[in-house]
């Protein structure tokens, strides 16, 4: 074991500034469940809407999940859930006045949509598969913006 310490990083001399992630992420699911989500059959309930409150939700906790995730002032979190022809894409956008990115708020809330989405067809869809989750843009920050090129 090294002994290094693990230490969250000192962002006290960075300047406050609008910061922005966009990430999103992707559930193959079969075509009688998409079917179901996409009518609105599914048992637990509205699959789109829980599944988007999931998400704002852990935006707002990823610093309790991530140890060394910087807690921020998050002054603005969508997530948009859309069926498609092999499953359900999730893509979330997170805004925040701070000294540090929302990366991670951004992902984290996909993850928790993608895992929402897969515990409510779970009982229905037991070969339902997240397949990805990706940053997809950020900007904001002395790094500057990103944008995935694929």
């Amino acid at each position: 074991m090294s002994g290094k310490k693990t230490k969250m990083a000192d962002i006290s001399s960075k300047k406050e500034s609008l910061r922005r992630a966009v990430a999103e992420g992707f559930i193959e699911i079969s075509k009688k469940t998409l079917l179901l989500v996409k009518e609105n059959k599914i048992p637990k309930g509205d699959l789109i809407r829980l599944s988007e409150a999931a998400a704002v939700s852990a935006a707002k906790q990823a610093p309790l999940l991530l140890p060394l995730c910087h807690p921020v002032r998050i002054t603005g979190c969508a997530a948009d859930i859309n069926p498609e022809k092999k499953g359900i894409r999730v893509r979330v956008e997170v805004k925040a006045l701070d000294r540090t990115g929302v990366e991670m708020e951004a992902l984290t809330a996909v993850s928790a949509a993608l895992l929402n989405i897969y515990d409510m067809v779970k009982p229905l869809d037991r070969s339902a598969s997240i397949k990805e989750i990706k940053l997809v843009k950020k900007s904001g920050g002395k790094s500057g913006s990103y944008e995935r090129k694929d």
